[in-house]
C-alpha cells in the first residue's frame, strides 16, 4: 500500500465537462467553460475581476508586469517560499528583498517587512504558506502607510479565509494555482485577481498577446500567451462546483492529525484567531531537525509518502545570500508535509499517526 502526499478528488463532472469540449471542438482559449469558471470563481472568492491563466507562476508575472514594475524596483516577499514568488520577482526586473517568517505561523513577518522598506520598495508580496494567512491586517496597513502596491501570492489558500473575507481579496492584484496538487485543480492552470476593473483589463489585455479590442490582428503591447484552455477551465468548473466539499474533507483529515498527534515532540500547523486555515497541505513542525529525514525515511518504508518543507529562498544557488533569517531557516529544517488529498480516510489517517508513533516509541 501506497499512501500518496495528494492526488486531485476528481468526483463531480469532470469527465462529462471535457467531453463536451471535445465534442464543441473548442478545446483552446476560447470557449463557454473559461467564463463560466472565471465567473464561479469570483463568486467563491467575492471578487467580480478575475482572469483565468494557464499556470500559477505566470499570474505572479503577469501580476508584476500588470502593475508596472520595472527593472531596479524592490518587492519584499518572505524568503520561506515556493521559489515561483521569488522567480517571477527576477523575470519582471524587479529585485526581491527577503524578509524573515514568524515562528508561530510560518507567515511572513511585518516588522520585517517594515524594517527592508526602502526608497526602491514598490510592492509587499504576502504569500500564504501551506494554506494560512498572513496578518493581512498588519500588511494593508504597512502598504497603505508607506503608499505600496500589495500582491497576495495564494497559490496554496484557494478556501483560506482572513476576518471571513477570502485572501487574494486584499491587495491590488493576487494569485493563484490550480496545479494537481492543489486544493482544486484545472490540471495546470491559475487566476489572476484585481482590485479594480482596470487592473484586471490590463492583465486580461497582457495575457492575451496584447491584441486590440477593436481591430483584429492589432497588437499594440509586447505581451504574453498565458491563457487558459477551455479544456482546463471545464475541469475547474467541475472543481469548484464541488469545493466546500473538498475543503470540509482536508479540514477533517487536518483535525485527525492534530488530535491523533498530541503529546509527540511536534506541532500540527493550525489556525490561529481572524483566520480560517485551507489545509492544502497537512503540516507538522518537528522539536527537533534531526528527526526530520529518519522520520521521512521509516514513514517510506511504510508506505506513507511525505515532503519536507521548502528551503529558504535566500539559501538556493540562484538566489543566494550571505544574510540570515533565523526562523526561516530554523522552520524549513524541522518541517513535513503529511498526505493530505481530499478522500484520504480516517483509517489511513490513523495509519500514518500511529506509525509516527512507533518512531518516537523507538527512540525512548
Amino acid at each position: 500500500m501506497i499512501i500518496p502526499i495528494y492526488k486531485p478528488y476528481l468526483k463531480n463532472r469532470e469527465k462529462e465537462y471535457v467531453n463536451q469540449c471535445l465534442d464543441s471542438t473548442w478545446i483552446s482559449s476560447k470557449g463557454e467553460f473559461i467564463a463560466e469558471f472565471e465567473k464561479h470563481f469570483g463568486n467563491f472568492i467575492v471578487s467580480p475581476h478575475v482572469t483565468a491563466v494557464c499556470n500559477g507562476t505566470v499570474a505572479i508575472h503577469l501580476a508584476l508586469v500588470a502593475l508596472g514594475i520595472k527593472p531596479g524596483d524592490e518587492i519584499i516577499v518572505p524568503t520561506f517560499t515556493y521559489v515561483a514568488s521569488v522567480n517571477t520577482i527576477l523575470q519582471a526586473g524587479g529585485v526581491p528583498v527577503f524578509v524573515d517568517s514568524l515562528e508561530s505561523t510560518l507567515q511572513m513577518d511585518p516588522d520585517d517587512v517594515i524594517r527592508k522598506i526602502s526608497p526602491r520598495t514598490k510592492a509587499v508580496m504576502a504569500v500564504h504558506l501551506y494554506g494560512l494567512p498572513c496578518d493581512m491586517e498588519k500588511l494593508v496597513k504597512i502598504c497603505n502607510d508607506h503608499n505600496l502596491f500589495l500582491i497576495e501570492d495564494c497559490a496554496e489558500a484557494f478556501g483560506s479565509f482572513y476576518n471571513q473575507q477570502h485572501v487574494g481579496t486584499f491587495g491590488d492584484i493576487s494569485t493563484f494555482s490550480f496545479f494537481g496538487n492543489k486544493t482544486i485543480t484545472t490540471g495546470e492552470g491559475g487566476m489572476v485577481v484585481a482590485k479594480s476593473k482596470e487592473l484586471i483589463e490590463k492583465a486580461f489585455h497582457l495575457k492575451n498577446q496584447g491584441v486590440s479590442k477593436d481591430r483584429e490582428y492589432w497588437h499594440d503591447h509586447i505581451a504574453f500567451n498565458y491563457r487558459m484552455t477551455n479544456i482546463c477551465a471545464a475541469i475547474g468548473l467541475a472543481q469548484i462546483e464541488q469545493a466546500e466539499t473538498i475543503l470540509e474533507k482536508k479540514r477533517k483529515i487536518a483535525a485527525g492529525y492534530h488530535e491523533q498527534l498530541k503529546g509527540l515532540p511536534l506541532r500540527t500547523h493550525d489556525e490561529v484567531p481572524n483566520t480560517r486555515h485551507s489545509y492544502w497541505m497537512c503540516s507538522v513542525i518537528l522539536d527537533s531537525p534531526e528527526y526530520r529525514q529518519p522520520l521521512r525515511d521509516f514513514l517510506k518504508n511504510k508506505g506513507i509518502e511525505t515532503r519536507p518543507f521548502f528551503h529558504p529562498s535566500h539559501t538556493l544557488p540562484i538566489h543566494r545570500q550571505d544574510t540570515s533569517f533565523p526562523v526561516a531557516e530554523n522552520m524549513s529544517s524541522r518541517g513535513i508535509n503529511l498526505p493530505s488529498y481530499p478522500d484520504l480516510s480516517e483509517e489511513n489517517v490513523t495509519y500514518i499517526t500511529d506509525n509516527i508513533k512507533l518512531y518516537f516509541s523507538g527512540r525512548a
